[in-house]
């Protein structure tokens, strides 16, 4: 008689205030004294109990927040929406794979602000190089690739005259194939011969990047019209594909008609900074991207933006040169160290004598280069 009693008693104080059947939510079995919660249920409690016990785990601290007015977890729920809007401001993607950039700091300590290139990308133009130097055309394919630059330069003249702001941008959009295509064909070229490239799909490839840079900067002082973009577009697909014919059939004629490139782009870039110093055309500030690629000081101005251009391209005239000389004498790039580093002057007497040394029927070519790596640099592998 009393064990009844006392069963009855403790079903009637587990669903006190259940209703509909004894159910009890989590909540106020949470709230429940501990001593109340190990009482012996009937069937349907425990199977309620099991369900909760099993979800306990994950769920008792947002529980006890909803008892507490749910005050936590709308402060939490506000800190998950705040941090999600704060990465889509900084241009952070929400996805499965959790890939991210880690932080980079300026030398001032401000946030890297660029994707495009890292600290680690940026460099000091060499210009004590020397702008006036030319490959005096000899040899046929010297002469086909001179009058064929020449030729390009004409309809070049005509259209853009003296706004050499959208010239260069037009001539930026051309300059950064040459690159690209020499360094993909050379990729394949390797990965079929099994055989070390020297350097030189670096050394292209990291070219065309740089050609890249400088159209990124000449977008942020010029804004190509729609006719100007509609030009591009046909320029770069019959430009890469004649160029990518070219490789194929003869790579000294391609480099030598990129070097050939190069001195007019010299050129181009010393009647723009004329213009400048004339008045004719504006000294604005140089843009950020400019300051941080090139480690400008913060006061650069336009002058000092195309200064480091034009030294660019007295970089990229040796380097395909020098390229187009090597294969002149009938050896394979490979056979030749890379000039890797942007703008690494060969000044160190040193270095050309080791150079010769190596290949002595290639005196008269080092003439043609004022690019090449440093000593630590050199990598001479047959």
């Amino acid at each position: 008689m009393r064990r009844f009693v006392a069963g009855s008693l403790a079903r009637g104080l587990i669903s006190l205030g259940g209703g509909g059947g004894g159910y009890m939510s989590t909540a106020e079995m949470m709230a429940r004294p501990a001593s109340m919660q190990g009482v012996v249920m009937n069937k349907q409690q425990s199977q309620q109990y099991y369900y909760w016990s099993r979800m306990m785990s994950s769920v008792a601290e947002k529980s006890k927040e909803v008892v507490n007015g749910g005050g936590v977890e709308a402060i939490k729920e506000e800190e998950k929406k705040e941090k999600k809007n704060g990465d889509k401001e900084k241009g952070m993607v929400d996805s499965y794979w959790g890939l991210s950039r880690r932080s980079i700091k300026r030398p001032d300590g401000t946030d890297w602000p660029w994707n495009c290139f890292m600290p680690w990308d940026s460099y000091e133009a060499d210009l004590s190089i020397d702008l006036t130097k030319h490959h005096v055309p000899k040899k046929f394919l010297d002469k086909v690739a001179y009058r064929t630059v020449k030729l390009l330069r004409i309809p070049t003249d005509l259209f853009f005259k003296r706004r050499y702001g959208c010239r260069a941008m037009m001539l930026e959009t051309v300059a950064a194939v040459p690159g690209m295509v020499g360094g993909m064909l050379l990729h394949l070229r390797s990965l079929r011969k099994f055989q070390q490239s020297g350097g030189w799909i670096k050394a292209l490839l990291e070219e065309a990047e740089n050609e890249r840079m400088h159209l990124m900067t000449m977008v942020e002082l010029v804004q190509p019209k729609w006719y100007e973009r509609l030009l591009v577009l046909t320029v770069q697909g019959v430009f890469f594909n004649g160029f990518f014919g070219v490789y194929l059939l003869s790579p000294k004629l391609a480099h030598r008609i990129v070097g050939y490139l190069e001195e007019e782009a010299i050129h181009s870039y010393t009647e723009y900074l004329k213009d400048i110093d004339s008045g004719a055309i504006e000294n604005v500030p140089a843009p950020a991207i400019a300051i941080d690629y090139w480690k400008l000081p913060k006061d650069a101005t336009l002058k000092d933006v195309i200064i480091v251009i034009r030294a660019d391209e007295a970089h990229h005239r040796d380097v395909n040169h020098f390229a187009a000389d090597i294969h002149f004498q009938g050896k394979e790039l490979r056979e030749a160290p890379a000039p890797l580093g942007s703008c690494i002057v060969l000044s160190d007497e040193f270095e050309r004598m080791e150079y010769v040394e190596v290949f002595p029927e290639l005196e008269v070519v080092i003439d043609h280069m004022s690019a090449l790596v440093s000593i630590s640099n050199i990598n001479l592998r047959g």
